[in-house]
């Protein structure tokens, strides 16, 4: 059970300071929010103590609070979570500072990183993200019973469930590798659930009380994801104060997920290969060599073998990784996971937005069940999201049964524009040819990730790196609306 907040923002605990519990901050300026961030610390064995803002949280640590860890909102009115952090630097340059924010854009992870944040984890995040977390700075979780479902990790962080013949037959080779060391690479579309298979690799092998390390290769530029993997001494570059260690570090004895690894660019290839040929690297700005001794698992929805063939990958990097190959199928492919997914998403956003549970609809469940789902099991959880939030089915059950053009169909638009323009040969400018193009893949792409989103206009346009106010000229000149 959550415990108030009293007059000061701590939250009043029960532990025995001979053995004391592991302690958390959590600082975010929406009262459930903050709520809900102290029950997942509470239910894993830690008193916490709350604050709405920045300013509030650097008066609990300068009068004596001694936090083992700090969760930080980035956007609050006031003292943001960014000047937080740097204040909390400034002062207490070793308490670990967990960044979380609804925002994923690269620059803001990339300022709060160089600001001197301990990671970074996305709103709403899994509740097994933050588990890894804390993992990754030693604060194990004490929190009973964490599989006691029987169906794996995916049921209890609503990614993924494996019921069908397909996941089965993964799962069946996943515990074959279990007692092995052997990369994997997991490949499939967007939103299929890699990570959560990736960890359970982890969790069925051998070095599952290790730690289980995420990277996302494509969220960093080049230089900061260098150094992310692989830390930097001291006086590396500008604002490097002290040396820091990589993830590969942080990941001995355990797991290192790379995730989006066909963004990994030539020069950090090379020094990937470097260590899975020779289980060392140097950290930026060194010439010691660090041993390690991690498991390597990669996640891609790229094919990298045609990577491969344009010269786009390393050839010798990929056999190094291709040891042992699982393709997860597309959700379409999968439809008898759709009713266990909806109920755990269901029960788990009811929660986070503290609202009624009121299940679906059978007209809407029968429409779900008879559609294809282009964004995979992460547009189901949006569209879920969705209904928890608006408290109301019909625009999505309109929407759901509105037909949508296919990828064969698009395809098709794209041959008929071709002949066309065949037909138009020397009539046509260039530049036309290149617009009438590019207007319709941005479409495609735009409409796509609306999808994913649940047609979240902001979230759009974090997650394709554009303004706001951009993305919706390009709704208006692409002609969609959320029926399209």
């Amino acid at each position: 059970m959550a415990r108030g907040e009293n007059e000061s923002g701590l939250r009043s605990g029960s532990g025995d300071e001979r053995s004391r519990s592991p302690r958390a901050l959590v600082v975010d300026d929406a009262a459930g929010m903050r709520a809900y961030l102290a029950s997942l610390f509470e239910a894993r064995g830690f008193e916490v103590d709350t604050c709405d803002d920045g300013r509030r949280a650097l008066a609990l640590l300068e009068s004596g609070a001694d936090p083992d860890v700090v969760l930080l909102d980035v956007m609050m009115p006031g003292t943001g979570g960014l000047e937080t952090l740097s204040a909390i630097r400034d002062s207490w340059p070793e308490l670990p500072v967990l960044m979380v924010s609804v925002v994923g854009r690269a620059s803001t992870i990339v300022q709060a990183m160089q600001l001197g944040a301990t990671d970074y984890l996305t709103k709403p995040f899994e509740e097994v993200e933050l588990e890894a977390a804390l993992d990754r700075l030693g604060l194990h979780s004490n929190r009973p019973g964490a599989r006691t479902d029987g169906r794996g990790e995916g049921v209890a962080s609503g990614q993924t469930v494996w019921v069908s013949s397909a996941m089965c037959e993964i799962r069946s080779v996943i515990e074959q590798i279990g007692d092995t060391d052997v990369t994997v690479l997991i490949q499939g579309e967007s939103g299929v659930g890699k990570e959560v298979v990736a960890r359970e690799v982890h969790a069925v092998s051998g070095r599952s009380k290790g730690p289980f390390v995420k990277v996302n290769c494509a969220a960093l530029p080049t230089d900061l994801l260098e150094s992310e993997l692989f830390g930097y001494e001291k006086g590396a570059f500008t604002g490097a104060t002290g040396r820091k260690q990589g993830k590969f570090e942080l990941a001995h004895g355990g797991t290192i997920f790379l995730d989006e690894i066909g963004e990994m660019s030539p020069l950090l290839q090379a020094k990937l290969l470097q260590v899975l040929q020779d289980a060392e690297f140097t950290r930026l700005g060194g010439n010691r060599e660090v041993r390690v001794d991690v498991r390597v698992v990669c996640a891609t929805n790229r094919s990298l073998v045609r990577m491969v063939a344009e010269g786009d990958f390393r050839e010798d990097l990929f056999f190094r990784l291709n040891v042992v190959a699982i393709d997860i199928p597309p959700l379409r492919e999968r439809r008898e996971e759709v009713p266990l997914l909806v109920e755990s998403f269901l029960s788990r956003y009811a929660a986070f937005y503290e609202r009624p549970n009121r299940g679906l609809s059978q007209p809407l469940i029968e429409a779900m069940g008879r559609y294809d789902f282009p964004g995979n099991v992460r547009e189901l959880e949006n569209l879920i999201k969705r209904i928890v939030v608006l408290e109301n089915e019909e625009s999505i059950l309109a929407d759901l049964r509105r037909p949508k053009p296919s990828r064969s169909e698009r395809r098709a638009e794209l041959d008929a524009m071709l002949c066309e323009m065949e037909e138009h040969a020397g009539e046509m400018p260039l530049r036309e040819v290149g617009r009438r193009f590019a207007l319709e893949v941005e479409r495609e792409a735009i409409e796509h990730m609306l999808g994913l989103t649940g047609w979240n206009r902001k979230q759009a346009a974090s997650r394709l790196g554009i303004s706001y106010k951009t993305l919706l000229q390009k709704i208006r000149d692409c002609e969609l609306d959320a029926g399209s």
